[in-house]
């Protein structure tokens, strides 16, 4: 699958089969596909996995422009996100993101990072345990595979309940600063396809080519904004 004409022919695809009850079963299987292509495998075959392959320990951490993040805070970003979204907002569950996890990353933080200074955002990637990180996208990852296999076609109009908004606020996904808060409004407005369809697929594959194009440009310049 490309990164960009094949995935946007395949959301397009999402999105016509997840509103249809006949179609849904069809639906499912393409979501959990595109989702698996996103995270890592054990065959190395998935866009996650060829990133990772790619990647030097200070590619993670370089920033290379004004206009830039870096490839670790991409990273966390959307899987906090997710982890947010779909074990809170849709399954009405504990996140995994818990004080533990928070030890094992090496991280103080536990938002999704909209509103990191560059300064934060270096510092994030620069402390932050890269092993760990892959290992919490992996159980974001699998836990997601489970709600989303048990979920019916009655489950994709049910509203994102407010209580479960606050709970993110509570709980630290999200931040009392415009750069961050704005998120509960984004997501308290959708449905469970909604979050199907943004949060879980088209904000992730955006994110992820971020990041292989940040890895070209780091491959190409010697100087860096922020290393």
């Amino acid at each position: 699958m490309s990164t960009a004409s094949e995935w946007n022919i395949q959301q397009k695809a999402l999105k016509e089969l997840i509103g249809k009850k006949d179609t849904f079963d069809k639906a499912k299987d393409l979501y959990l596909s595109m989702h698996r292509y996103l995270h890592f495998s054990d065959n190395d075959n998935t866009l996650m996995d060829q990133l990772w392959k790619m990647l030097d320990k200070k590619d993670f951490s370089i920033m290379p422009t004004t206009k830039d993040v870096t490839i670790a805070w991409n990273i966390w970003h959307i899987t906090r996100i997710e982890d947010l979204t779909v074990n809170i907002l849709l399954n009405c569950s504990e996140q995994i993101y818990n004080k533990k996890w928070q030890k094992k990353m090496k991280v103080s933080v536990t938002d999704t990072g909209n509103a990191m200074t560059d300064d934060e955002i270096m510092y994030l990637s620069k402390n932050i345990d890269i092993e760990a990180l892959k290992e919490y996208r992996k159980a974001v990852g699998t836990q997601t595979q489970l709600i989303f296999s048990k979920l019916q076609f009655e489950d994709m109009k049910r509203k994102v309940e407010s209580k479960d908004i606050e709970r993110i606020l509570n709980e630290g996904g999200v931040i009392n600063h415009p750069d961050s808060i704005w998120l509960l409004d984004f997501w308290g407005r959708k449905n469970v396809a909604g979050i199907i369809l943004m949060p879980g697929t088209r904000h992730q594959i955006g994110h992820i080519n971020d990041c292989y194009n940040l890895k070209s440009i780091i491959g190409r310049k010697k100087d860096y904004y922020k290393s």
